[in-house]
């Protein structure tokens, strides 16, 4: 049997305070996790929702450097951006702090202390890159180099970019210190470590054994861990921003921000309960959910675990950690270093009064089980096609119909007819399976279901049609439209949890009071005689042009990315001007011009060369429709010995060049020329 709990503690990974929030962290993390706080309090549970900013480690310490401000100065730029953007897409928090606040220093350094005086830490000395000019040790990110694996020479110390290997900074060729540029030295320094290998049993047990009901990507990557086997993990790092590790002889050395930030949770906890927030972290009848995205797994199921099992004091672990994979953009990894994101206050500013229009989107396109994409069209499809052409147009048509006929009151209701009493049971099916997919994190399976009511409610007034039976049968018409009006207040409780903006709006306009989970599916939510609001448009139909500006931007951040991107390939060894003037350079104009079969990447063309013809396969069929060369003037080399490419012999090459983004383009005059002209 399923445990029963008295409340409930909601967590939400900490989004890092060195940029704004953006669609990838809200589809991963706090959309779902406020759907299932208002889910929650709408059932009248205990319910807390705990969040707030992640404001130390080194990118931040980065970008301050590259501004010539604080580091302290960053995190209260963006920690203001992410906190006002967040209660404008209506995430209901009861508390958004940070980890720069004295609460959560304290805690912190309590929470270090107690585990040092336990002796559960160990002590390690290993080398360590340090810049002697600089007098300080380097993170990973303040080291470049030229990566061992595929030798990008802008490589960092922790991830080469280019070919996404993870790195040490001791891996790197000829590492540089991103501060002064100078080459680093090898220094030895001392560190604690949190040997996750002792607590790998209990780990083992607690997830291998206990949460086998958890998603399968959370579960498979922890046992992916275990099964490797756990190793320490260092606590402490050499840094002069962050929590300062509280022990003598640490000068200079802050608290990791893996450890530092989980414990934001418990210090946030405090801010908003100083007096019982005990009672949210130790009692036993408290369930604990931690909403993340993928790349926090490790920490949230494991590290973090560890942590509490060390401190001990009948800390609880969580019930349930529901992560999401990552939302891709148009088919791209959302990337905040090439600003490939739609970011959460620019959209604000952009779409005006539709935030539950990307709520609705990212819980429809939420990447529960992979990686999922978002697009700006079907963005716009989606709000066209399903909130305004289903949803809205049916509570439209209720309304109107109602101020048309009943002078805006909702009429009495009489004996109910079968097609009356098969809506509120297909209602009560939807409210079933709605239910069941909340409570096991299925949001996007739970929206479909709140849907279902306002498809339900469309065929049920072009069923009964009664602008018809207006004409003969009032009677029939006031029951009508009353079971229309219910099923109006069905739709703003079942999607209260997913668009609250448009809930509150219809609720308002139907006279409603307070609503709970237990009333949806009743026939009586709104009494006879009510008078309603007149008709407001709850979402109203996105143009192209709106879309079309949107698509241009990312072109040019596109294209801001490949220029800033490129970098030219080493030219190659000098070559004496005899041996040049052996390549025999023409132009030619294509005759002819086809796919290879059985050849993705080829070409076949005619060429006029001014001599006759001659047969060239180039290997550029990706970046070109044959029918678009034809007529063309290209480059290409005359002289360079026939091969057979395919079974055909290709008597040349043309010449291309590639971009930034691997593409290729043709070679050929500017103006035209007579076929066979040399190119010198």
């Amino acid at each position: 049997m399923e445990k029963k709990f008295k409340r409930t503690l909601i967590t939400t990974a900490l989004p890092y305070a060195n940029g704004p929030v953006h669609i990838g962290h809200l589809a991963g993390v706090y959309v779902p996790a406020d759907i299932y706080a208002r889910y929650m309090r709408m059932r009248g549970e205990d319910v807390v929702m705990i969040g707030g900013s992640d404001e130390h480690g080194v990118p931040i310490t980065i970008k301050a450097r590259g501004e010539g401000v604080t580091p302290q100065d960053i995190v209260d730029r963006y920690h203001s951006i992410i906190k006002e953007s967040m209660k404008g897409l209506g995430i209901s928090f009861d508390v958004y702090s940070r980890t720069s606040s004295a609460m959560h220093r304290e805690t912190a350094s309590e929470f270090f202390r107690r585990l040092y005086d336990k002796g559960e830490f160990v002590e390690k000395t290993s080398m360590q890159l340090y810049d002697e000019k600089a007098n300080q040790f380097l993170a990973d990110r303040y080291v470049t180099g030229e990566c061992p694996h595929c030798h990008n020479e802008r490589a960092y110390g922790d991830q080469c970019e280019a070919c996404g290997t993870s790195l040490n900074a001791t891996d790197l060729i000829n590492p540089k210190s991103a501060i002064t540029g100078n080459t680093p030295v090898l220094k030895e320094t001392k560190h604690w470590y949190l040997p996750l290998d002792k607590w790998e049993p209990a780990l083992s047990k607690w997830i291998l054994e206990g949460h086998k009901e958890w998603k399968t990507n959370v579960y498979g990557q922890c046992k992916s861990w275990i099964d490797m086997g756990l190793q320490p993990r260092a606590v402490s790092r050499d840094l002069d921003w962050g929590v300062p590790v509280p022990v003598e002889g640490a000068d200079g050395k802050v608290l990791y921000v893996w450890f530092d930030a989980p414990i934001g949770y418990i210090s946030n906890t405090k801010e908003i309960l100083p007096d019982t927030w005990q009672t949210y972290w130790k009692d036993p009848e408290t369930r604990i959910i931690n909403f993340i995205g993928k790349d926090n797994i490790v920490f949230h199921c494991i590290v973090f675990p560890a942590m509490l099992m060390a401190y001990g004091d009948n800390f609880q672990l969580p019930d349930n950690v529901p992560a999401n994979e990552f939302l891709n953009l148009e088919g791209d990894k959302i990337s905040t270093s090439r600003n490939w994101a739609v970011w959460l206050h620019e959209y604000l500013v952009d779409f005006p009064g539709k935030q539950d229009v990307l709520r609705y989107v990212l819980t429809a396109n939420a990447p529960e089980t992979k990686d999922n994409d978002f697009t700006w069209r079907d963005f716009q499809a989606r709000n066209n096609n399903e909130l305004v052409a289903i949803l809205g147009n049916f509570v439209n048509r209720a309304i109107v119909l109602t101020h048309k006929f009943f002078e805006g009151k909702v009429p009495a209701q009489g004996a109910l007819a079968d097609v009356d009493t098969q809506l509120f049971a297909g209602i009560a099916k939807a409210k079933e399976s709605l239910s069941a997919n909340l409570d096991t994190f299925h949001f996007r399976e739970a929206l479909k279901d709140a849907m279902e009511i306002a498809r339900l409610g469309n065929r049920y007034l072009q069923e009964t049609e009664p602008w018809k039976l207006a004409k003969t049968d009032m009677e029939r018409v006031a029951t009508i439209m009353n079971v229309a009006l219910q099923i109006c207040g069905n739709i703003a409780i079942a999607f209260e949890p997913f668009l609250p903006f448009m809930s509150e709006k219809l609720r308002t306009m139907l006279n409603m009071g307070a609503i709970s989970w237990d009333d949806l599916g009743k026939s009586d939510l709104i009494a006879a005689d009510t008078a309603i609001a007149p008709a407001e448009f709850l979402f109203e139909k996105i143009e192209d042009d709106a879309i079309d500006a949107q698509i241009q931007r990312l072109e040019r951040i596109k294209e801001e990315n490949r220029v800033k991107g490129f970098k030219a390939a080493p030219q190659m060894e000098n070559v004496d001007f005899e041996t040049f003037m052996k390549a025999d350079l023409r132009v030619g104009t294509v005759l002819e011009c086809k796919k290879v079969p059985k050849a993705d990447k080829l070409l076949q063309f005619l060429i006029d060369d001014g001599m006759g013809t001659r047969t060239i396969v180039s290997g550029i069929a990706k970046y070109y429709n044959p029918e678009d060369l034809v007529g063309k003037q290209v480059c290409f080399i005359a002289n360079l010995a026939p091969r057979k490419l395919k079974g055909i012999e290709s008597q040349g090459m043309i010449l291309s060049a590639e971009n930034a983004d691997g593409s290729l383009v043709v070679m050929g005059p500017s103006a035209p020329v007579v076929p066979g002209a040399q190119v010198k």
